[in-house]
């Protein structure tokens, strides 16, 4: 295994419909070959509605509010993307890395909990219900697939959206669980300059795991 290898490559999409972005990551995913870089997607979705492969199948192809509801390959529940949230798609080798799946679920977490933290904004896990919470509202989601030992799909991190269309769904599958963002905590930058910042966190991660 080459230096070269372990390398992180971070990309930056803009506002970008889901279902091409998911079917970009896909190819990717099957694709890529040993010595392939892991590459970090930083971008924002327009809004949607993703169903992990654990959600409740109760929601259509539409909900009231006319926002698209589309099933997703990654694990866990709905959830609602829209702009203004940083997405962060986490395109890794684990097995080059050997890196479990757990520990890296966990890694995505802390590298959130760091950047509110820098932000003096206290932040934590929930056992049961990955994501990151502040004072028990939801400021970050998580749904990763791996796939022969490479991981895709990733983190959402609320920046400064409109949260309106969470109160359409059970977010993450819990009902009435609040949400949150980084705006309401003073939290300046775009969710594009947010995303790049949590990449660059991550990445020094990686180094280090």
């Amino acid at each position: 295994m080459t230096e070269t290898a372990l390398a992180t490559r971070v990309r930056s999409f803009g506002l970008v419909d889901y279902v091409p972005l998911a079917a970009k990551m896909r190819e990717f995913t099957v694709n890529r070959t040993a010595d392939t870089l892991d590459e970090l997607w930083v971008l924002e979705h327009s809004p949607v509605y993703t169903l992990g492969q654990g959600a409740d199948a109760k929601f259509g192809p539409r909900v009231a509010n006319g926002i698209p509801v589309v099933q997703a390959e990654r694990g866990g529940e709905i959830t609602y993307h829209g702009p203004g949230q940083a997405v962060l798609y986490t395109l890794v080798d684990l097995s080059r890395r050997g890196i479990k799946v757990k520990p890296f679920v966990a890694l995505l977490e802390q590298c959130v909990i760091n950047f509110l933290a820098g932000h003096d904004v206290q932040a934590e896990r929930k056992p049961g219900a990955p994501g990151v919470y502040v004072g028990g509202a939801k400021i970050a989601a998580l749904g990763i697939r791996v796939t022969r030992g490479r991981a895709w799909h990733g983190l959402s991190l609320n920046v400064d959206m409109d949260l309106s269309p969470f109160n359409a769904i059970d977010p993450c599958g819990y009902p009435g669980l609040n949400v949150a963002q980084a705006k309401q905590f003073g939290i300046k930058g775009t969710a594009k300059e947010v995303g790049i910042r949590l990449a660059r966190i991550l990445v020094h991660r990686l180094e280090d795991a």
